[in-house]
C-alpha cells in the first residue's frame, strides 16, 4: 500500500526517535509532579496535613486524570485526522501553559482546575511519539525505538522529583520552560510516510473514534489494551503516591516520602523497559514479556504490602522492585500500536495510555470504599488482585504482535 520502514535506521529516524523520547520525558516529568509536591504544596496553599492533605489530593490528581481521559480522545482523534506531528505540537504547548500557571496557584480550586488543563495537554504526547516510532521504523527496531522513547521518557520522574527537593512552584516552572525548549527542537521532525499515504486516500475513514465500538471483535481487542496495563498506574497512582499514608499503617519507622518513592520507582521502571524490550526481542513475543512481567509487578506489591516495621532503606529498594515489575509500558503502548490499522492508530495509541491514566480515578473511588471496610493494607492487596486477573485475562485475548506488518486500514 505505501512505501515500508526500512531495517535501516536512518538519521532522520533517529532523530525523530530522540525527539519523541524527550517530548515523553516532559510529559511524565509533569505527569508525576503533582503526586511529589502534593503534601508541601497543598501544606502551603492552606491545607492541613493529614487525612485532609491525602483527600485534596486525591481530588486534584483525579482532575488531572479527568483531563487526560479528555485529551486523549481529542489528540488521538486530532493525530488520525490531521497529522501526529500537530499533536505533538500542540499537546507541548498547552502543557507547558499549564505548569507555567500551576507555579502561581493560590486555592485548591485553581490548582484542581489547571492539573484538569495539563492533563488534557500531557494526552497527546505519548500516543503520537509511540504512533510516529511505530509507524517509521521497521518491524525489525521498533520496540528497540519504542524503548527508547519509554526509558528516556520515565527518566522525566526522576528529574521531577530532583528539581522539587528546591521549591515546589519552581518545579513546575522547570517544567514549563522544558516544554518551551522541546517545542524548539520538534521543528525538525517529519510525519510518518505511512499516514501521509493514508492522508491522501480520500475514502478511508480516518480518525474515526466511532469504528471501535461498532465492530464487537474490534471493541473487544480495545478494551484488552486498556486493562492489560491498569496495573502499572494502580501501583504508581496509589501504592507509591499515598506511601506516606501506607507507610503509617505498616508501622514505618519514619514517614515514607511519596516523592522519594516516585524517583526510585521510576529508575526501577526505566530500567524494567530496558529488560522487557530486549526480553521482547529475544523471545520474539510480547505477550510473554507482559505475562512475565505482570506476574512480576503482583509479588513485588506483596513484597511491599507485608513489610512491616518498614525502614526508609527498605522503602528505596521496594519502590524500584516494584517500578522494575511494571517496566512493561512501552511493551504494552507497542501492543496497542500493533493491534489496529494506520487510519485509527493514533486514535488507539493515544486514548489507551490515557484512558489507563484515567482509570485511576475509579481505582482511587473503590480504594477508598475499600479502605473504610477493610484498611488500607487489606484494600491495597484486594485492588491489586483484582486489576492483576483483569489484567491476565485481557492479555490472554489479544493476539501476538512482534512480527506484524502495520501498513494496513481498518475498514467499516
Amino acid at each position: 500500500m505505501t512505501e515500508t520502514a526500512s531495517p535501516k535506521l536512518t538519521r532522520n529516524a533517529i532523530l525523530l526517535v530522540l525527539v519523541a523520547s524527550l517530548g515523553y520525558f516532559v510529559d511524565i516529568y509533569d505527569l508525576v509532579i503533582f503526586s511529589i509536591v502534593r503534601v508541601k504544596s497543598l501544606h502551603d496553599i492552606g491545607v492541613a496535613d493529614g487525612d485532609a492533605n491525602r483527600l485534596t489530593g486525591v481530588h486534584i490528581i483525579n482532575m488531572q486524570m479527568l483531563g487526560l481521559l479528555i485529551g486523549g480522545i481529542f489528540w488521538g482523534i486530532l493525530g488520525d485526522k490531521l497529522g501526529r506531528i500537530k499533536v505533538l505540537f500542540g499537546s507541548i504547548l498547552l502543557y507547558s501553559i499549564a505548569n507555567f500557571a500551576n507555579g502561581m496557584v493560590h486555592d485548591v480550586n485553581m490548582y484542581a482546575i489547571i492539573r484538569l488543563i495539563a492533563g488534557i495537554g500531557l494526552a497527546g504526547e505519548l500516543g503520537a511519539g509511540i504512533t510516529l516510532v511505530s509507524e517509521t521504523l521497521s518491524k525489525e527496531n521498533r520496540g528497540y525505538g519504542t524503548m527508547f522513547v519509554a526509558v528516556i521518557g520515565l527518566l522525566g520522574a526522576v528529574a521531577a522529583a530532583m528539581v522539587s527537593k528546591y521549591d515546589w512552584r519552581t518545579a513546575y516552572y522547570v517544567g514549563g520552560v522544558l516544554g518551551i525548549i522541546l517545542l524548539l527542537l520538534r521543528l525538525g521532525t517529519f510525519e510518518s510516510g505511512m499516514y501521509k499515504t493514508v492522508a491522501k486516500a480520500s475514502e478511508v475513514s480516518k480518525g474515526n473514534m466511532l469504528m471501535l465500538f461498532s465492530n464487537w471483535k474490534r471493541f473487544y481487542k480495545y478494551l484488552c489494551c486498556i486493562f492489560i496495563g491498569a496495573p502499572l498506574w494502580y501501583v504508581v497512582g496509589i501504592l507509591i503516591t499515598q506511601s506516606p499514608e501506607i507507610g503509617k499503617a505498616l508501622g514505618a519507622k519514619g514517614t515514607l516520602s511519596a516523592g522519594t518513592g516516585i524517583l526510585y520507582s521510576y529508575v526501577g521502571i526505566s530500567v524494567g523497559g530496558i529488560f522487557a524490550a530486549i526480553l521482547a526481542q529475544l523471545t520474539k513475543s510480547r505477550k510473554l514479556t507482559m505475562l512475565i512481567y505482570l506476574i512480576l509487578s503482583a509479588l513485588s506489591v506483596v513484597a511491599y504490602l507485608s513489610a512491616k516495621g518498614i525502614t526508609n532503606s527498605q522503602f528505596i529498594w521496594l519502590c524500584f522492585f516494584m517500578g522494575f515489575a511494571v517496566g512493561y509500558w512501552a511493551t504494552f503502548v507497542t501492543i496497542a500500536a500493533e493491534q489496529f490499522g494506520t487510519n485509527i492508530r493514533s486514535t488507539v495509541t493515544t486514548t489507551v495510555p490515557n484512558f489507563i491514566r484515567g482509570s485511576l480515578i475509579p481505582i482511587n473511588a473503590l480504594f477508598n470504599v475499600f479502605v473504610l471496610h477493610y484498611g488500607m493494607i487489606n484494600s491495597a492487596y484486594i485492588m491489586m488482585a483484582i486489576l492483576t486477573v483483569l489484567a491476565l485475562f485481557c492479555l490472554s485475548q489479544l493476539k501476538e504482535s512482534f512480527h506484524k506488518d502495520l501498513d494496513y486500514v481498518e475498514v467499516s
